[in-house]
């Protein structure tokens, strides 16, 4: 056994990086609003409501990946608002770096890699809602 190979292990650390990191997000919304979400929603001609969804993206499906339960359905949720936030907030910086030289999408392309990374791979067995992978 090598205790450096721990795909479990990798995919929890995984899990904890990427909703944890949103969580913030999520948490920054709760106290402060999302009227410039709705603001933008609205400017793109589509119904106010649909704004709310960045509570369910950045709150619930975070506390949802951390914990390890429904990982999958939680990972894709991720992908999408990181692709609408992109749509609605950032088009402008598709091709910029920052003056550090870092390219300007590189927070929603994290989340949405990290995501997408998570969608594939699942939970681990260190979930409060593991998959049982089934017996041959």
């Amino acid at each position: 056994m090598n205790i450096f190979k721990n795909d479990d292990l990798g995919k929890l650390i995984l899990r904890l990086m990427i909703g944890g990191l949103m969580l913030f997000h999520g948490v920054a919304k709760l106290q402060n609003g999302i009227g410039f979400i709705e603001e933008m929603v609205i400017g793109a001609g589509l119904p106010r409501e649909l704004a709310y969804g960045v509570y369910i993206a950045e709150v619930l499906a975070p506390l949802l990946i951390i914990l390890g339960i429904q990982v999958r359905l939680a990972a894709l949720t991720v992908m999408a608002v990181m692709v609408g936030a992109v749509y609605f907030a950032h088009m402008k910086d598709l091709l910029e770096l920052t003056k550090h030289g870092a390219w300007a999408l590189e927070v929603q392309a994290f989340f949405f890699m990290g995501a997408m990374a998570l969608f594939f791979m699942g939970s681990g067995k260190y979930a409060v809602a593991p998959k049982r992978k089934p017996k041959a």
